[in-house]
């Protein structure tokens, strides 16, 4: 398992910008890591702009900073950066407490191999 350490944000209903909330800690199973990269494969070759990959809640370990609380979804967000043509993800998920959007800052899939 890959693991990530990597700043996350909240963006609450009704705010107009995201709060910072340091850092995400979480594992990548390398199920999930082939997931991914099968994800950056397919956006290569299509028009697509992004694909999801659910996420494992059971197996990643998730953890937040404390007072933060559980998240009711989550999943990885793959997209090809432009510049580049190089496949990233991030964390993406909604607050179980009150719905709000969770996100991490992304990481290029190559970086988990």
């Amino acid at each position: 398992m890959n693991t990530m350490e990597i700043d996350g944000w909240c963006k609450v209903p009704g705010h107009s910008d995201p709060e910072h909330i340091d850092l995400m800690h979480f594992r990548v199973s390398e199920d999930c890591h082939l997931k991914l990269e099968a994800a950056e494969e397919e956006l290569l070759q299509s028009s697509d702009k992004e694909r999801f990959v659910e996420a494992d809640l059971a197996s990643m370990e998730l953890e937040l900073p404390p007072d933060f609380g559980p998240l009711s979804d989550c999943q990885f967000r793959v997209y090809i950066n432009p510049r580049d043509q190089r496949g990233q993800f991030h964390l993406v998920g909604h607050r179980a407490s009150d719905h709000s959007l969770v996100y991490s800052n992304a990481v290029m899939v190559d970086q988990l191999g």
